[in-house]
């Protein structure tokens, strides 16, 4: 019998049956084994089948399965969840040396204004706040009584899924963001990379950059002193993985240098090493004035240019209760991303993602070499990787043949698949990966 099921009296293939009498429970069957899942393999208590997860818990599982670090000091986190404080407003010796962790290990020069929530939309939201905040009090300065509460966003973006982000997201499943309340903002063309870069492919680019950065300058001026912000995803992930050239930011950070507007990278995805760099902000020459993070980071928040900011003396970083929630981040969460960093800084996973990064990048461009019918655009920073299959049905085919061959990614876009590993993931779990692809193609012919 399998050691799995054996060791709980209770059936645990009746998981589902008992969250679906009060949710709807339509995620993975197989029901995750805290215990016996390791590094990049989620263990199914049912089956007892491995699972190699080359989708970390939605690109939010930053060190894969039971680290042995992290298990090092369960006690101690355990210990730590006993209570939640409300860390707005009560301070502990641990929250102070979190800090001194993010500090040294994540908290870029250029933001240095800190602010923590629960979840990267609520981190999106009060980045857009503070902006609006800004622009506002800057046209009070001017002796304008104008409030400014417009965002400038694109198209295929994903910011989230409650208050301004519905403003914003518009992916290709309407279900996130159809029938809710929305402010009519700005919405531009998204001039995004095809891949491999031909010389026709970056004609196209350039051609829809110069239409984009003109319909945001045209934006700005229909709507004098209303426009606070432009935000964009460094690579929109669910929009479809799509990058973009540094070119681009260098306009975009222009036009706001020139506007007065503030310039968001949602950094909910790309953030905490994925791309090869602590935030993919640093692989470009401009800096954004405030980024919002999440997922890996566990914890949720923003980090704001502080100098800019500081141009207004009350802007929501010194203004109490400006920006604020009751728990002011999660502290366990927390606790748990210092954690995180340090495993991050002492095995120096920033250049296993660069390098392991590399490898998944080739061995995805190999396959689009090896079958031009199949698979094209193949894309990535780091071992934020992507591909694009002929069609949405091809690309949810792939996706149920690989977890038939127990391999978990991700679609994002119209037709792409993600891959989203763990930092610490291996050369040799990428291969396993590739291998399962080239099998699951077989099949497909």
């Amino acid at each position: 019998m399998n050691n799995a099921i054996a060791s709980h009296p209770e059936p645990t293939n009746t998981v589902k049956e008992t969250l679906s009498r009060h949710m709807l429970a339509d995620g993975f069957d197989f029901v995750m084994d805290f215990d016996k899942s390791q590094g990049s393999w989620i263990h199914d208590r049912i089956t007892g089948k491995n699972y190699l997860d080359m989708f970390s818990m939605f690109a939010s599982a930053s060190i894969g399965y039971n680290h042995p670090y992290l298990v090092e000091k369960s006690a101690w986190l355990g210990k730590m969840a006993v209570n939640k404080p409300t860390l707005a407003d009560v301070y502990s010796q641990e929250f102070a040396d979190f800090m001194t962790v993010f500090e040294r290990v994540a908290i870029p020069k250029e933001l240095q204004y800190c602010f923590f929530i629960e979840g990267g939309t609520m981190g999106v939201e009060n980045a857009m706040k503070a902006c609006f905040d800004w622009k506002t009090r800057k046209n009070f300065e001017k002796g304008l009584d104008l409030e400014a509460g417009i965002c400038i966003h694109f198209k295929q973006a994903f910011h989230g899924r409650s208050g301004y982000t519905l403003s914003l997201t518009n992916t290709s499943d309407p279900r996130k963001y159809q029938y809710f309340p929305k402010f009519d903002w700005p919405r531009i063309l998204n001039p995004h990379l095809t891949f491999p870069i031909t010389e026709e492919n970056l004609e196209e680019t350039i051609k829809n950059e110069n239409l984009a950065l003109l319909n945001i300058e045209e934006a700005i001026l229909s709507n004098p002193n209303k426009v606070a912000c432009i935000i964009i995803e460094p690579i929109q992930a669910e929009g479809g993985d799509n990058h973009f050239r540094d070119e681009f930011f260098v306009g975009l950070r222009k036009l706001c240098d020139q506007n007065e507007v503030l310039l968001i990278f949602d950094e909910v995805q790309t953030g905490i090493g994925i791309t090869g760099k602590m935030w993919a902000f640093e692989h470009f020459s401009v800096a954004p004035d405030i980024i919002s993070f999440g997922k890996k980071a566990q914890v949720c928040g923003v980090l704001a240019n502080k100098e800019k900011f500081d141009e207004i003396p009350n802007n929501v970083f010194r203004e109490s209760s400006r920006i604020n929630s009751t728990f002011g981040g999660n502290f366990i969460d927390m606790i748990r991303f210092q954690l995180v960093l340090e495993v991050i800084e002492k095995e120096n996973l920033l250049e296993n993602a660069q390098v392991v990064g590399e490898y998944l990048l080739l061995g995805l461009q190999g396959l689009a070499q090896k079958y031009p019918n199949k698979i094209s655009n193949a894309r990535g920073r780091g071992l934020m990787c992507a591909i694009d299959l002929p069609s949405g049905i091809e690309r949810n085919h792939l996706q149920e043949l690989m977890y038939e061959e127990n391999v978990i990614i991700l679609a994002c876009g119209d037709q792409s698949i993600r891959f989203r590993p763990h930092l610490n993931v291996t050369t040799e779990e990428i291969q396993m990966a590739m291998d399962k692809i080239e099998v699951c193609l077989a099949k497909m012919q």
